[in-house]
């Protein structure tokens, strides 16, 4: 088989398996309720169980880029495969709480491997432009993932089959995205110079990256905890709650592919300042808006968001130059693990939301919409300091040289 075959299959199987990192995030979101209900499970255990996806994510991803130049890409996948297989067997046959904890770690597990090989292997088979354009090409299908997730499980919500034929169909992109690395030879690694992990360290201690690595536990949970808990908090808002994340989902797949020209003209720190300032706008109206005007909210939320994983890892590698990689993996990892530990907290003000509203006589679908928007109004802390943080990062950033020299490639290194 010929390099530019091989080449292809390669990027296409990687494309596959993050289109599976996304299906496993939506469906996940589209079947807490019906997980709810089959075993009785409160708003926090549902949290948790959210949690472990975030959490078998970062773990995985660390370990992968430690042992990619010796464990190597190929054996990566296979552990991702086998990830994904048993994490989607243990949900789909689960008996109760503790079967799907372990599955969804799992599933987290299999989609940090698939970050953790696919990025350096998209970098090691292109150079220059080309390496730029098909690590923007690669990471389009997260969201895009989402948004086939989302509608995906609307349709099989719809015509009354379980929440287990949702899950059933993650395996689809999974079997794909191993018929195409099936016997493929992967790239050789590619021998860079690199700062040694105490020069590493030593530039995280930068006040410039601890800045940032605050600032992305909150930029996470903001763009993962109203999404992941669409269902939930937002399912008696009077508009198809997993729209409302394929909507989202499809405006972050546009944008991410165009963000050059967007973070050039505004620079880092103003994407991200405008981001959060739009963020906080579209989850206050979540909390407070019914009927069609949520699919409004749900543009004005995702154009919140959209930019700002790309540009925090942007940020990382134009500020703090010499973190190199581990910076960056830390900040992706630190991001993961926010988002994982806020889960059962969330979860925790979805329960006592209820039981607060239950006692006000209310019942029914009033109940459960008073619960997500006293939920989704709890959420806005989390962009609300971001825009104080932002405003601080842009004043004190103002004079940095990062922003004019901004490029397109350099950003969208990371969904």
């Amino acid at each position: 088989m010929n390099e530019n075959v091989n080449k292809s299959a390669l990027f296409y199987g990687s494309c596959f398996a993050l289109i599976t990192t996304g299906l496993s995030f939506s469906i996940r979101a589209g079947i807490l309720p019906q997980l709810g209900e089959e075993f009785s499970l409160s708003a926090e255990q549902l949290g948790y169980i959210n949690a472990m996806w975030f959490f078998g994510f970062p773990i995985s991803m660390i370990i992968g880029g430690l042992v990619y130049h010796t464990f190597g890409p190929k054996n990566i996948m296979r552990v991702a495969f086998v990830a994904h297989t048993l994490g989607v067997l243990l949900t789909v046959f689960a008996g109760g709480y503790i079967e799907l904890l372990i599955s969804m770690l799992c599933i987290g597990i299999g989609t940090g491997c698939t970050e953790a090989a696919c990025n350096p292997m998209i970098a090691d088979m292109y150079s220059g432009v080309k390496m730029n354009k098909m690590l923007n090409r690669f990471h389009m299908w997260f969201p895009g993932g989402i948004v086939l997730g989302a509608l995906i499980s609307q349709f099989i919500t719809s015509i009354g089959l379980g929440w287990q034929a949702q899950m059933w169909v993650i395996m689809i992109p999974a079997i794909t995205y191993a018929i195409l690395f099936l016997g493929k030879e992967f790239p050789k690694s590619k021998v860079e110079e690199a700062t040694s992990l105490k020069e590493n360290f030593k530039a995280m201690l930068n006040p410039v990256y601890i800045f940032l690595i605050v600032c992305m536990a909150l930029t996470a949970i903001t763009e993962f905890g109203p999404t992941q808990w669409v269902e939930v908090v937002m399912g008696s808002i009077g508009a198809e709650s997993m729209l409302i994340l394929a909507c989202t989902a499809g405006l972050v797949t546009v944008c991410r592919f165009f963000a050059g020209p967007v973070v050039a003209r505004l620079g880092q720190t103003g994407v991200l300042l405008i981001g959060a300032i739009l963020a906080a706008i579209g989850i206050y109206m979540f909390s407070t808006v019914t009927g069609p005007i949520a699919y409004v909210a749900a543009i004005i939320y995702g154009l919140g968001y959209c930019y700002f994983w790309p540009v925090m890892v942007g940020a990382v590698a134009q500020r703090v130059p010499l973190s190199s990689a581990l910076g960056m993996s830390v900040l992706g990892a630190v991001g993961m693990f926010s988002s994982g530990i806020f889960q059962p907290i969330i979860g925790g003000w979805i329960d006592s939301a209820r039981a607060t509203n239950i006692a006000e006589g209310l019942a029914g679908d009033a109940l459960e919409l008073a619960t997500g928007q006293d939920t989704l109004e709890k959420m806005i802390a989390f962009p609300a300091i971001l825009i104080v943080l932002f405003a601080i990062f842009f004043f004190w950033q103002k004079n940095n040289k990062a922003d004019k020299e901004y490029e397109e490639p350099e950003v969208m290194a990371e969904y």
